[in-house]
């Protein structure tokens, strides 16, 4: 008997941290008692408590979905970098957005008992991959990164969320403070803007606002949430903004002179910086604190004269900006987050336009349309790139791309007589083939409603239409915002 005592110490123990060196680090999801195990009739683990019990996200990772659905109430999904998913439901509060980038031990909701409960709980899921019809036993997921339930919080870290920048172009979509998508399209007498009457919801009909006619726009969010829209064509450059979080927006104002497109992102901090191109290359101009003024525009050392123009924002959260012309392309990217910028470095041959995305894991995606199609190149360390690759697609044609709800990126190309799609088979993974998507048209952009659905805006001579992922792979059909034409662009 007392052999047998002894035997377990006669092997070597194995070290927490060497356990779960491969599988990564975990944090726990909240505080209370397991009131329900996972088995084959209950995919998750229920861990009950008080209404209002702080949920925190297990791990690094990225908010694909915040919204409601009958049997959760209030749900959220997280996709990690190694392909995993984590799915929070029954909440009374949601503190994070589809989009928002988190850390293990961040506050993402509070603890409620809506949707089918029985008392308030999280319920806790684990997703291998987006293939898997039945998740795995979050107690066994967890375990293996350090975390055993019951469990105590820590005080995890409440980093500022990445905010990646919206596509630039004559038509561009982004989110209210709200979760109400609002949309922008640049015709001949100037910019029209619709906008959601409801999250998720139904679409205002077309209001003119003036402004610059025949416009490339950006739009990008203040720190405090407001959305600020920038309007360039060749003569004028002008911007507005909401003068409160979701609220109405103020009149036009003067932000500089002409040139060719422009985009805009959000430093580390939530200053906004704008870049535009011209015949001479590329100039910026940024918030000089969050919220705030502006500095004078400054040149950049170069960049690809009238170029097509896109940023981009590394894991770390530095901004890099795309710039294609029909002759080359380039790059420039912060040295440090809220930094300097590096010099203009080649970055392949030139194009019609160009698209830039992020994977799960971080790495940026960049997509670019010539005569024979569109390729894609992608980086293979936060420091390195693979070679431009070959995808077919249209010749000469409007890009855009979003993420999908479980993380996979999905790109859309419109010319003048098709449009097409493709996308990640799984997450961090190569693409589909490309498949019909609609007719052509003029220019194309994509956003997310605030459960994560895809929404797509496609512009024509006859006006400007919109479609929309009816669920997380189905679509519904083209149809004009608010059922009226709304702007043309030819």
């Amino acid at each position: 008997m007392a052999a047998a005592l002894l035997l377990p110490a006669l092997v070597p123990a194995v070290p927490a941290a060497a356990r779960t060196a491969t599988a990564g680090t975990a944090a726990c999801p909240a505080a209370g008692f397991v009131s329900q195990h996972f088995h084959k009739d209950h995919n998750g683990v229920d861990i009950a408590n008080d209404v209002g019990t702080p949920i925190y996200a297990v791990g690094d990772g990225e908010v694909t979905i915040s919204g409601r659905e009958p049997g959760y109430g209030q749900w959220i999904r997280v996709q990690h970098p190694d392909g995993r998913i984590s799915e929070y439901g029954h909440m009374s509060r949601r503190d994070v957005s589809a989009g928002d980038r988190v850390v293990a031990g961040q506050q993402i909701a509070l603890m409620g008992s809506e949707g089918q409960s029985t008392g308030p709980h999280l319920h806790l899921r684990i997703w291998g991959d987006r293939s898997a019809t039945y998740g795995i036993d979050p107690e066994d997921y967890l375990a293996e990164r350090g975390v055993v339930l019951p469990c105590t919080p820590g005080n995890g870290p409440r980093p500022r969320p990445l905010v990646y920048p919206a596509e630039s172009g004559r038509v561009v979509s982004a989110r209210s403070a709200d979760g109400r998508l609002e949309v922008f399209a640049a015709g001949a007498d100037g910019i029209h803007h619709a906008w959601q009457q409801e999250v998720n919801g139904n679409w205002s009909a077309w209001e003119a606002l003036g402004g610059p006619g025949n416009a490339e726009l950006a739009i990008a969010p203040n720190a405090d949430g407001r959305l600020e829209l920038f309007a360039l064509n060749g003569n004028t450059f002008q911007h507005r903004w909401q003068m409160s979080p979701s609220g109405g927006w103020s009149n036009w104002e003067t932000f500089g002179g002409g040139g060719r497109d422009t985009a805009a992102g959000v430093n580390a901090d939530g200053r906004i910086e704008v870049y535009a191109s011209g015949p001479v290359g590329l100039f910026h101009r940024y918030q000089l604190a969050p919220n705030g003024g502006w500095s004078e525009w400054e040149p950049t050392g170069g960049g690809p004269a009238d170029s097509r123009v896109e940023m981009e924002k590394s894991p770390d959260g530095r901004l890099e900006v795309f710039a294609l012309n029909g002759d080359t392309f380039q790059h420039q990217y912060q040295t440090a987050p809220n930094g300097g910028w590096s010099p203009w470095g080649a970055f392949g041959g030139g194009g019609r336009d160009l698209t830039v995305d992020h994977n799960a894991d971080g790495r940026l995606e960049i997509f670019a349309s010539g005569p024979v199609g569109v390729f894609h190149k992608y980086q293979t360390s936060p420091t390195s790139w693979s070679e431009w690759e070959p995808t077919g697609g249209p010749a000469d044609s409007q890009l855009t791309s979003e993420r999908t709800p479980d993380g996979r990126v999905e790109v859309f190309a419109m010319n003048g007589s098709t449009a097409m799609h493709m996308w990640q088979s799984a997450v961090n993974a190569p693409y589909s083939e490309w498949a019909a998507f609609g007719t052509g048209g003029s220019e194309v952009t994509a956003a997310t409603n605030a459960d994560g659905r895809i929404e797509i805006f496609g512009t024509s001579h006859a006006g400007t239409f919109h479609k929309w992922q009816t669920g997380f792979t189905t679509w519904s059909e083209w149809t004009w915002v608010n059922d009226t034409p709304g702007p043309t662009l030819n």
